[in-house]
């Protein structure tokens, strides 16, 4: 194998779309999508967020933001609450189911990660995530 650059990117994306797919399996006991399990986290790490912060966060669409709340919502995952600074707008607050699954879901992501980085060495998973904390843009 070469291991030119395209190549690499190849490799990359490889992992990338194995990483999604274990993602969305790891998910479907709970029938969430990532878009939604990653709002829920977003969610339940602060004190209420608006769903502009909520798009930002994720990089969405605030439509996108809106329907992706409106689904957490409609399984009693996320309440929305007045904003106490600005009467006009709305916050989005994890429910105690919302709580409860969020911590399931991230008990289940971390034994998958496990799992799955387990096939490296404790130097090479060091190694990865140096080079992949060099390639990141943020």
């Amino acid at each position: 194998m070469d291991d030119g650059p395209a190549d690499l990117g190849d490799l990359l994306m490889r992992a990338a779309r194995t990483l999604r797919r274990r993602w969305r399996d790891v998910l479907a006991p709970w029938d969430l999508s990532p878009h939604q399990a990653r709002a829920l986290k977003v969610v339940g790490a602060r004190d209420g967020v608006r769903l502009s912060e909520l798009a930002e966060t994720l990089r969405i669409a605030p439509r996108s933001a809106t329907e992706v709340a409106d689904g957490l919502q409609e399984r009693g995952l996320v309440e929305r609450t007045p904003d106490p600074d600005d009467r006009r707008a709305v916050l989005l607050r994890p429910t105690d189911e919302g709580r409860r699954i969020r911590a399931e879901v991230d008990r289940a992501r971390s034994a998958d990660s496990e799992e799955l980085f387990a096939r490296l060495s404790p130097g090479d998973r060091s190694t990865l995530a140096r080079l992949l904390r060099s390639l990141s843009d943020s």
